[in-house]
């Protein structure tokens, strides 16, 4: 699609949506651009193939769901008691262990070595909001506003060490955070490392690589090792995580300050306390978790996860498991 085109479809986009829809879903669309909203609005084009009709239902529906679950004011409902919260960090791999050369903040996943068993589902889908919501409302205006340009995107260094064939058990959970994902906050990721890469990791790449839409393979590079060397060419070594700075676990780190999966990382320190300051200002702090409804996945990524569930099953009987005890 021409230059032309696009600004065209961006234009009635916005025009639709700022003339047609009402005021609730215009003050929470605030939340989502914040301040940007043409760079918002092109995130959901992307991910409709530019079809303005289906953005703007999407758009539509991820603000309706946003009013629906209270999404903007999840940063005032912290996780707690803290012990609780901890728990979910150490069983929920995720944090900010920097930003590139071009100030776009690097997230870290541990996605072999996350086992989501030490809470509710309800638990780790509010942890993942409450870390996406950070992320657009507090860090990217940030980011924004150091470099004097819209930075509206972020890169994910996905950690595959001890990646198992038992992570078939948690295949609900991840649907139920990647459709979150794909439908409310579409085009948030710029790149993709995937570093660590054990067998089971590609073997399934193998197969679902040639499901995934053109733009999503093009984010996606699998690195060698670690991953360091070319990591290092896009950021700083202060901003690798921990399990990129030398070969290893994911999970352990001798000083948990450095470890950006851990409560006690400075990126965590701050958002639990800002979310707790925003209760208390709110006079809001209470036990539970939240409930947010799961939107409806889209059929072609349930397709996905169908060929990487019957891609796991192949692979448990040919090694005799479905617990992880085979090669690797």
């Amino acid at each position: 699609m021409g230059a032309a085109a696009c600004g065209a479809a961006v234009e009635q986009l916005l025009t639709r949506l700022l003339d047609h829809v009402e005021e609730p879903l215009k003050q929470t669309f605030q939340n989502v651009h914040q301040g940007y909203p043409t760079e918002t609005v092109v995130r959901f084009l992307k991910a409709r193939e530019w079809h303005v009709s289906k953005a703007h239902n999407m758009l539509v529906d991820s603000l309706n769901w946003r009013i629906q679950n209270e999404i903007d004011s999840i940063l005032e409902k912290p996780i707690i008691p803290v012990d609780l919260y901890r728990s979910i960090r150490e069983t929920q791999l995720v944090g900010l262990s920097g930003y590139s050369k071009k100030g776009i903040p690097v997230f870290a996943i541990g996605v072999g070595l996350s086992t989501y068993d030490k809470a509710s589902v309800h638990y780790y889908v509010q942890s993942h909001i409450q870390i996406n919501e950070y992320r657009d409302r507090i860090i990217l205006p940030m980011v924004t506003k150091k470099f004097g340009r819209p930075i509206s995107t972020c890169i994910k260094i996905l950690d595959m060490t001890g990646l198992k064939l038992s992570a078939l058990n948690q295949m609900k959970i991840l649907t139920a955070i990647s459709t979150v994902d794909d439908l409310n906050y579409p085009e948030k990721t710029e790149t993709y490392y995937i570093v660590n890469v054990p067998y089971i990791f590609s073997a399934c790449w193998k197969v679902v690589k040639p499901l995934l839409q053109e733009r999503t393979r093009k984010k996606v590079h699998v690195l060698q090792g670690c991953g360091r060397d070319e990591l290092l060419k896009i950021m700083d070594y202060s901003s690798l995580p921990h399990f990129c700075q030398r070969e290893g676990s994911s999970k352990n780190s001798s000083n948990d300050v450095e470890n950006c999966f851990s409560l006690d990382h400075p990126f965590h320190q701050e958002m639990y306390h800002y979310i707790e300051e925003q209760a208390l200002n709110q006079e809001l702090i209470k036990q539970g978790s939240l409930h947010v409804d799961i939107p409806d996945q889209d059929p072609e990524d349930a397709k996905i996860v169908e060929v990487i569930e019957a891609e796991f099953h192949k692979l448990g009987e040919q090694n005799g498991s479905i617990n992880g005890d085979h090669k690797e």
